[in-house]
This record gives structure tokens, C-alpha cells and sequence, in this order.
């Protein structure tokens, strides 16, 4: 394990604690392998420090530290132990907690230190100045172990607000054994920006300690606290990948360090590391198993993405208008979504996405837009459908629609066994390349059953279909009419390995709505691979 600790200066930390605060978020279990990936991906984000868990705590911690120290060659990152200041009463130099924060071998170690009277008194059993003592006695102890220390101040704010003084003594303790860093959190995350950065810039004037953040989302103002701490004097702040922390998270590390790059001017991380920030967002999510968040600023799908004919009509003019800044400096693009709210402006720009010139014909996008405003009122939906928008768009661009084959008919059958199984049959019958063909294929529902013949079907025409496959598959009821009758929307997402698109389809019953997206997939994946049409 290696660290160049010449990447950034020292004079402002950003801190990683994904994989011990983070991984406390409901729904998240990593394994040592998975925080060995994350490890690695936050270095290469550039951060300056990767805290691993509380070695002692459980195996899974012990292990990822042991395996950290020969399988991580840290290029800009230091990792850091998490532990607990020395029990009341003992030493610390015997205390088997601090022994093993030692023992897992981590250049740094931070201490969480209760800063909160009651806290000392009701959950520790000790005293006001047997919690001071533990604090110095801990920090001076790892000190001379060649340890780098800092302290986290637990329910720092929550305590201030009811001795302002003894808080203020805790930061005090930790400084003057050693503590590089004094850290105060917002551990319940119930404060607001202007508390923050009042009560950070009295305690930095009153104690001289270099004084961090580590914010909760629990008011959703964690980044905007950490910020408001930074702008008090703050200048380490601690950060998860994504948000994801205890309860509803914790600052995410993404939108704070591009504040602090693009809008503060800071330089918190290496060259060129901004720019990787989206792509290593939707990996670490890929990690802990949970859909990347759609809306996320700077790294969302949708954090440049514009709807309204009102803006699309402006960005084509300058892009600058309707952005706050340029998307590739976070490694994200910029979306145009075609919808009802489409106008000519919204069209001509995802035309240009899409690589298909328009030209300067009015008829053309004017007809376009009226046709994604019919389907729309019919419930057709084309902002998260874009291969099923490049096809209609083609079609009204090329004069004829993209047909690699014909649907002469298709049928499902549901069987309901006495046994309590179901049996699910689908037959097809297409034309391509003038051949008629008739295909059968059971699946584990109507729609698999379906898919599959028309797979058993076209694959011998097509063999570019073999690498095609169903990714994701979504069905919405729209509105109902008469009875149990409806009309169903069904949006179906395919990949073929190197990328995914998805298509639409609205019908009266769900069969023929994913019918009609299943053709659109099909359609659209032969276009991709180059096919030209049959007919």
C-alpha cells in the first residue's frame, strides 16, 4: 500500500467514509471484496482519505484492513481506521479497542469522542473530566505510535447547544494531545446552514483547533452544511459516495467536491479527476447493488437533461442559459427529452443527439412534433423511450419507416393447470426478406413466450439478435374506461452488451402494448448493428 501525498496539499481534506458510514444505510451489506472495489474507485476518484471501518469491530472490517495493506496500491488516497477512544477507567495503551486500531496497520486513525454532556454522563457512565481525560489519554497514545489522529466530535451541535462550554473543551482536549483535525458532527443532521456556520466559526475563534465537518441529511441541508462549515473555516470535510449513509445519508461526496471545485475554486483533487466523477458515482452504486439516483445533481441521468420547448428553445441558442455549468467538466451530457412539451427547438436539438440532421425543414420537425403530441394524449412517452423517438424520427426524416420485418399476426396463451401451474405459449407469424415464418415458444409469461418466438423466428434471418437481451421490463395502467378495460403503457429496456435503449408501447391490454415495444427493440437493435432494412 502506497500513497504520493504530493497529489494535493494538505491544507484542505476531502475524507471518504463510504465504507464505514455509508455501508450503515438500510439496504446496503458489503462484502470485503466489495469494499476493496470501492476503496479502489475512490482513490481513483482522487480523494484524500478512504476511512475502511472499525478493525475490531467484526471480521469483515479485520479482513478488508489485512487485505487492504497488500492488495491496494493507493495512488492518492490514505486509508484510515475508525475506533472509539480508550474505555473510562483504563489505559489506553492497554485497551484492546485502541490495540487493534493499531494493529490494522492504517497510516491514520480517527477517534469518535463524545462531545455531548449527556451523552458522557448517560451512554459512556463516566465523568465530564474522565471523558476529557480519555479523549487526550487516547490521542497522545497513538500519537507516539506514529499515528496521524483526528477526532470526531459525536452530536457535537446538539451538544453546543446545551454546554457551549464543555463542547468547546472536547475540541480543546483532542488539539492540544495532537488531533490534527477536530471534527464536528451533526450526527443527528437536525441542523441548518446559518447554525453551522455560526456555531463552526465561534468555536475556531475560541479554541485555534483546525476544525472539520461531517454532516447527517436529516433536514436535507448535509451538503449545504458542509459548505456553510467550509465558509466558517472548515477545511476537512467528510463526505459519503452517492449520500448513502445511516437513516436518509450523509453529505454526498459528489456534489460537495464539485463546489468545491467549480464553484469555489478549490483544487481538492488531482487533474483531470472531475471529469471521471459521474462515471465513478454509477460505479459505486453498481457496487452496493442500488439503482444509480436518476436526479442526483452533477451526476444524474437527468442533471442536464431539459423538457420544457421553453428551454430547449433557449439552449439552442447557448446552452449556458439553461445550465449551470458545462456537463463534461463531471463527466455527465447534456439530455434533450422529447415530449408533449416538445417544441421545434426540443426536436432539432435531439435530432442532433441522435446524429440526424434536419436541415433547416420546418415541415419536417413541425411534423414530427405533432406526431410525439398525438402519442403522447394516446400515452406513448418519449422522454424514456428514445430508441422508439429515433425510429419515428427516422421514418418522418427517411420518408418510410425502418422495417427489417412484418407482423402478420401473434397470439398468447395462458394455461391454468389443475396442479396450480401455469404453462405460458406464444405463437408468431412474420415476414422478413420475403420468407413467411411461423414460430412457436413457451416462457415463463406471455410476454417471455412472445419474445422468444419472435427470437425462434428472426434469429436464422438475423443472427445480430442472438446478443440482444430484455433488461429491464415496466408496465403502468394508465386510466381506466369501461370496467376492468385500460389503456397499459409498457416501456421495455434491452441491451445488446455494449449499450441499452428502450422502446414504448400503449395498448389496450399489456400483451399488445409489450408487443409493440418488443418490435421497437427489435427494430432498433438491427439499426444499431448496422443491418440495412429488408423491405
Amino acid at each position: 500500500m502506497t500513497t504520493d501525498p504530493t497529489v494535493t496539499d494538505d491544507s484542505f481534506h476531502v475524507f471518504d467514509t463510504t465504507l464505514r458510514d455509508g455501508a450503515q444505510r438500510e439496504g446496503i451489506n458489503l462484502t470485503v471484496a466489495d469494499k476493496l472495489t470501492i476503496a479502489r474507485h475512490l482513490d481513483d476518484f482522487g480523494v484524500g482519505f478512504v476511512e475502511g471501518g472499525w478493525p475490531g469491530a467484526n471480521p469483515r472490517d479485520t479482513e478488508f484492513f489485512a487485505r487492504a495493506q497488500s492488495e491496494i496500491d493507493f495512488k492518492h488516497a490514505q486509508l484510515v481506521a475508525f475506533g472509539a477512544t480508550r474505555r473510562p477507567g483504563a489505559k489506553a495503551s492497554e485497551d484492546p479497542q485502541v490495540k487493534a486500531l493499531l494493529d490494522a496497520g492504517a497510516p491514520v486513525i480517527t477517534l469518535v469522542a463524545k462531545s455531548h454532556d449527556r451523552h458522557v454522563e448517560l451512554a459512556l457512565r463516566t465523568t465530564l473530566e474522565e471523558n476529557l481525560a480519555m479523549v487526550a489519554d487516547t490521542v497522545s497514545h497513538l500519537r507516539e505510535q506514529g499515528r496521524r489522529v483526528f477526532v470526531d466530535c459525536e452530536h457535537f451541535f446538539d451538544g453546543y447547544r446545551a454546554n457551549p462550554e464543555y463542547a468547546k473543551a472536547v475540541v480543546r482536549a483532542a488539539a492540544e494531545a495532537g488531533a490534527d483535525v477536530v471534527i464536528l458532527c451533526d450526527t443527528n443532521g437536525g441542523m441548518l446552514p446559518a447554525q453551522v456556520q455560526a456555531v463552526v466559526a465561534t468555536v475556531l475563534a475560541d479554541t485555534g483547533a483546525r476544525l472539520g465537518i461531517h454532516a447527517q441529511d436529516d433536514t436535507g441541508c448535509a451538503v449545504a452544511n458542509t459548505l456553510a462549515a467550509v465558509d466558517a473555516g472548515a477545511t476537512h470535510v467528510q463526505c459519503t459516495a452517492n449520500g448513502y449513509g445511516e437513516r436518509v445519508g450523509n453529505a454526498n461526496l459528489f456534489p460537495v467536491v464539485a463546489a468545491l471545485e467549480l464553484k469555489y475554486g478549490k483544487r481538492v483533487l488531482p487533474p483531470g479527476a472531475l471529469s471521471e466523477m459521474t462515471r465513478i458515482s454509477h460505479a459505486i452504486a453498481e457496487v452496493v447493488n442500488l439503482t444509480p439516483s436518476t436526479h442526483q445533481p452533477y451526476v444524474g441521468v437527468s442533471a442536464f437533461a431539459h423538457k420544457a420547448g421553453l428551454h430547449a428553445s433557449a439552449i439552442k441558442v447557448d446552452p449556458d442559459l439553461y445550465q449551470h455549468i458545462d456537463p463534461a467538466l463531471v463527466g455527465n451530457t447534456m439530455r434533450m427529452l422529447v415530449s408533449d412539451m416538445a417544441g421545434r427547438a426540443s426536436i432539432e436539438l435531439k435530432g442532433k443527439e441522435l446524429g440526424i440532421d434536419l436541415g433547416d425543414d420546418r415541415d419536417l420537425v413541425g411534423r414530427v412534433v405533432g406526431r410525439v403530441k398525438e402519442r403522447e394524449l394516446k400515452g406513448y412517452t418519449y422522454e424514456a423511450a428514445d430508441a422508439s423517438f429515433e425510429l419515428l424520427l427516422r421514418e418522418e426524416a427517411e420518408g418510410r419507416a425502418r422495417s427489417y420485418f412484418r407482423t402478420e399476426s401473434w397470439r398468447a396463451i395462458v394455461e391454468d393447470r389443475p396442479d396450480g401451474s401455469h404453462a405460458n405459449e406464444a405463437t408468431v407469424k412474420l415476414w422478413a426478406k420475403g420468407e413467411r415464418i411461423v414460430a412457436t415458444a413457451e416462457g415463463n409469461g406471455p410476454v417471455n413466450a412472445l419474445d422468444r418466438a419472435m427470437r425462434v423466428g428472426l434469429e436464422r434471418i438475423y443472427p445480430q439478435l442472438a446478443k440482444l437481451e430484455l433488461v429491464d421490463y415496466k408496465v403502468r395502467i394508465l386510466e381506466g374506461k369501461h370496467g376492468t378495460e385500460s389503456t397499459t403503457r409498457v416501456l421495455i429496456t434491452t441491451g445488446d452488451g455494449a449499450a441499452e435503449w428502450s422502446t414504448v408501447g400503449v395498448g389496450e391490454n399489456v400483451i399488445a402494448a409489450s408487443w409493440q415495444a418488443l418490435e421497437d427493440a427489435y427494430t432498433y437493435g438491427l439499426l444499431r448493428a448496422g443491418v440495412e432494412p429488408a423491405e
